[in-house]
């Protein structure tokens, strides 16, 4: 298949209807608007979470309670799998593994996990490393440091 060949699927391109140009075109008069009401006229919506004046729900239920969801620790997740791309005895650090492409965002720390198996003796730093890892960079001949 060539690019000039390329057509959208069947039924994916249809003509654009024009509202309220008499009946004839079937979307005439009230333009499928229906009649009457708030949502007939223009400029005419409800606000999110609006209940016709009804108490709404968001203020309906209880406030209590904290949640530290603004200020909780977010990590990079690296798996010790993805650590085998790196040659014998380099020093994986933040830098590395960013200039790897291994981790897109450094967020709050990089925290190494033990899925997969390494085949490669590493020294890896990072600010949180499972036991699991640890384990296993060990057992590659490698060492793991916490910062």
């Amino acid at each position: 298949m060539k690019l000039h060949q390329l057509k959208p699927a069947e039924g994916a391109k249809t003509p654009k209807t024009r509202k309220g140009r008499g009946t004839a075109s079937g979307l005439g008069k009230t333009a499928g608007r229906g009649h009457d009401g708030q949502k007939s006229r223009s400029g005419g919506k409800v606000r999110v979470g609006f209940e016709g004046g009804q108490m709404p729900l968001a203020r309906r239920l209880p406030k209590r309670g904290f949640t530290n969801k603004r200020f909780k620790t977010v990590y990079a997740i690296v798996n010790v799998e993805q650590l085998n791309v790196f040659e014998e005895g380099t020093e994986i650090n933040e830098a590395v593994l960013v200039e790897a492409g291994i981790v897109k965002n450094k967020y709050d720390g990089i925290k190494i996990l033990g899925r997969g198996e390494i085949n490669v003796p590493l020294t890896v730093v990072a600010d949180k490393i499972s036991k699991s890892a640890i384990e296993k960079i060990q057992a590659a001949g490698g060492k793991a440091e916490v910062v």
